[in-house]
């Protein structure tokens, strides 16, 4: 496919999204399987365009002057791939398989795609019902995480202590040109081509034995703060597919015994072949079976309990723009009740001295350190460790983490803006002894 026809495709795609308000991954799945010419890479590249254009919806709507399909691609070339109107004009030509020519007005808007006097929620391209949230966390600096949360996210890797060791899985995935984290002494970064295709990293050796795993930074930060010990018991209570069960079992050197639930089997089910692939031995997986209490003898007992709550994942826009549009309010609302009464569930599980980790992938205040504070409320036998005492789990690179990211007394807040990570909230709470 030429360039331009990936961009009528892209069109296309974004046409359907608008007509039938579903994820970008499925109206892209069906477009490639209803055009099968279209190569792996043509298949890629339009993804890219989707997503593009996706997050920077907002400011490509403010330039072209609409939220048409079309509208949006054309000004996503501009606002984001800063291609000029000429080279917008060279691909929308009205060649065969091409974008129709550009109007005249078009051409006028393109030739100044300027935000100047833009409301901060266009130029920071998030949705409007979400300003005020965001304007609370983030103050004046407001547009600018809006922004960051609008680029792409780097692919990120997570080294497996129990098959591997940093430097000899960096020196055999040297083609992929990796660099090692800024935080977490686990990750692995590789930054993803111009035109965000990321490299097929599940076939990749290294990651069939186990000894590596796509894992943001920031999840990878957030169980080290965590600090499940080796010979301790550990709960991951929202386990889903184990992201943080898999290095929980690594940091605890496969001693002691995590137990991994969720409240959807479904979410677990991948779990099972990550555990076997990862050489992870310490790890129980408990799902739900109807009425029956499958946790009822871990309550009062557990060293750790995690609560890796379902939020808004306002932190994954980077990764998930289309969610970003998709969001609603009364699906913070439902996320809030969810997560009021997790944390609370969570806290009977925690035994006298125990620790209680709470992380979402959320950037909201409701999210996050409200929750904290509604639960200290209700249970005064638990009090937030210090985020500067929490950090120093990280070694060498918990000072300058903490001099980057947003500390309150509830918790730690990372963002791309401030950590180049995903954005996710780290709170930890001890139970009185």
């Amino acid at each position: 496919m030429t360039p331009a026809a990936r961009i009528s495709a892209a069109i296309e795609v974004l046409a359907d999204l608008a007509a039938r308000r579903r994820p970008a991954a499925d109206a892209l799945k069906d477009w490639g399987l209803a055009h099968r010419f279209a190569g792996s890479g043509d298949r890629a590249a339009i993804a890219g365009l989707v997503y593009d254009t996706l997050r920077r919806r907002a400011s490509s709507a403010h330039v072209m002057g609409g939220e048409e399909p079309r509208a949006l691609v054309l000004g996503m070339l501009a606002v984001m791939r800063g291609l000029g109107v000429e080279a917008i004009a060279a691909l929308a030509d009205g060649s065969r398989f091409a974008p129709a020519p550009l109007s005249e007005a078009e051409r006028a808007r393109l030739a100044d795609p300027t935000l100047g006097g833009a409301p901060p929620f266009v130029r920071g391209d998030y949705p409007q019902w979400l300003h005020a949230s965001l304007r609370h966390v983030f103050g004046e600096d407001v547009v600018a995480e809006g922004a960051a949360l609008a680029a792409r996210a780097p692919l990120d890797l997570r080294v497996n202590t129990l098959k591997g060791e940093a430097e000899a899985v960096k020196a055999e995935l040297a083609h992929l040109d990796p660099s090692p984290g800024r935080f977490s002494p686990l990750a692995l970064r590789i930054v993803l081509d111009a035109e965000g295709k990321a490299p097929p990293v599940s076939s990749e050796p290294a990651f069939l034995r186990g000894e590596v795993e796509v894992q943001d930074e920031g999840s990878q930060i957030a169980a080290i703060l965590a600090r499940p010990l080796p010979g301790t018991q550990v709960l991951d209570l929202c386990a889903g597919a184990g992201g943080k069960t898999l290095e929980f079992a690594a940091l605890m050197d496969n001693k002691g015994q995590i137990y991994a639930y969720d409240s959807d089997i479904r979410r677990l089910k991948p779990l099972h072949e990550r555990i076997a692939r990862a050489g992870v031995r310490n790890v129980q997986v408990r799902s739900p079976r109807g009425a029956e209490h499958v946790l009822a003898d871990l309550e009062g007992k557990m060293d750790l309990v995690l609560v890796d709550a379902p939020c808004t994942g306002t932190g994954t826009w980077r990764r998930n723009p289309d969610a970003k549009w998709r969001v609603r309010p009364g699906a913070l609302a439902q996320r809030t009740a969810e997560q009021a009464k997790i944390l609370e569930d969570a806290a009977h599980y925690v035994r006298p001295g125990g620790r209680l980790a709470y992380v979402t992938c959320s950037l909201l205040d409701e999210e996050n350190g409200a929750q904290v504070r509604a639960l200290l409320n209700k249970r005064e036998d638990f009090h937030p460790v210090p985020p500067s005492e929490n950090v120093l789990a990280l070694g060498a690179s918990g000072g300058p983490l903490a001099e980057a990211a947003l500390t309150s007394r509830e918790g730690l807040l990372m963002t791309p803006r401030r950590t180049g990570t995903d954005g996710f909230f780290v709170s930890v709470l001890k139970r009185a002894g």
